[in-house]
């Protein structure tokens, strides 16, 4: 059995910069892709946050970019084999809840700080700085992926459980 998350992290976090694209060159795309991957493993380590849960989510698949696609109106129709195959380990949930933290910093550091609660945790917070403490070439870099308002759509699928999972403010403080 696989324990590892690593094919949903690399898809949904590809998804991601695919849907919404770094602005610029290089620098700009791997600073989009490091922004992504971070929101995408915190997503992915919450959702799944035991090795029981990577392994069958390793058996069954996590479900693929299909509803998200259509979300975001990607056109779907001319994909060949090798595209396809990739969006297969593309979750939705852990999309829709890293395009949560990508636009919401206050939930972002609660997701962070709850990570400790899990299993997957080898790290400081720190780990997560592009997440948490975007600089302005981070921001400028991930334009569209950090807009609240482009990934409006995406987070709205399942914040619900995001906010559930994290628990209230109050509780938090507590």
């Amino acid at each position: 059995m696989q324990a590892d998350l690593s094919p949903v992290i690399a898809a949904t976090a590809h998804w991601l910069t695919r849907a919404y694209p770094p602005a610029g060159g290089a620098l700009a795309a791997a600073l989009c892709e490091v922004q992504a991957r971070q929101a995408v493993t915190v997503a992915a380590w919450l959702r799944y946050p035991t090795a029981m849960d990577a392994a069958l989510v390793g058996m069954a698949g996590p479900g693929g970019s299909d509803r998200l696609d259509w979300v975001t109106g990607a056109d779907a129709g001319d994909r060949d084999a090798e595209d396809f195959a990739w969006r297969t380990w593309v979750d939705e949930v852990v999309a829709s809840w890293a395009a949560c933290l990508l636009t919401d910093p206050g939930l972002a550091r609660r997701a962070v700080a709850d990570l400790a609660r899990g299993e997957h945790t080898t790290g400081s917070p720190a780990v997560f700085r592009r997440l948490l403490a975007p600089d302005a070439t981070d921001r400028n870099a991930a334009a569209l992926l950090r807009h609240p308002d482009l990934l409006a759509s995406v987070a709205g699928l399942h914040r619900g459980e995001l906010v559930d999972r994290l628990g209230s403010d109050e509780a938090l403080a507590a």
